[in-house]
């Protein structure tokens, strides 16, 4: 039976890993510094994150229609955006790899990939937890703002790979 449950913001959590048989240099780059920051738990003080999906759509049109006979699916990007009201590093470092210490990096470096996992799971039905999954994620920039009156923030763009989609219903004798 599909998940019917409605969400809200604070029935997310947000936590970052690597595949387990992901031992290229920036996947165990980025395993490094998720263990760090700890971020294999949750990622704390986040606010707005946004994941967007687009498929280009080719419409074909056969000679004197106006409206297309068919359309075709193309290219899929993933990618989106998070911000964050806490400045430690974590993020910086998980975009710049080793370019963001403070001594300079040599020559090129690794970018970390890692995956994103955002669990959702309302208290009113525990038992079911909704999953999205955004793999080999890589940041694309980093914002970092102080205004005078508000929150210091920090903010993220980032591109994957792919993602999906899981539900996961525990155990219990809940409808029988």
């Amino acid at each position: 039976m599909p998940n019917e449950n409605i969400y809200v913001g604070s029935d997310a959590s947000l936590v970052l890993s690597v595949e387990q048989d992901d031992s290229s240099s920036e996947g165990s780059l980025a395993s490094d510094l998720i263990s760090e920051f700890d971020l294999s738990t949750v990622v704390g003080r986040l606010h707005k994150v946004q994941i967007r999906v687009e498929q280009d759509l080719r419409p074909y049109h056969e000679l004197g229609n106006r409206y297309a006979s068919d359309l075709r699916p193309g290219m899929i990007r993933v990618s989106g955006t998070s911000e964050r009201a806490h400045i430690n590093g974590a993020l910086l470092s998980l975009m710049l790899g080793d370019g963001a210490q403070s001594a300079a990096a040599r020559g090129s470096f690794a970018q970390p990939s890692f995956n994103m996992v955002i669990n959702l799971n309302s208290p009113a039905r525990e038992k079911i937890t909704n999953k999205l999954v955004v793999f080999g994620v890589k940041f694309e920039s980093w914002d970092f703002t102080a205004p005078e009156d508000d929150f210091v923030m920090e903010s993220v763009t980032f591109k994957a790979l792919r993602i999906a989609v899981e539900e996961e219903e525990g155990g219990g004798d809940e409808g029988e």
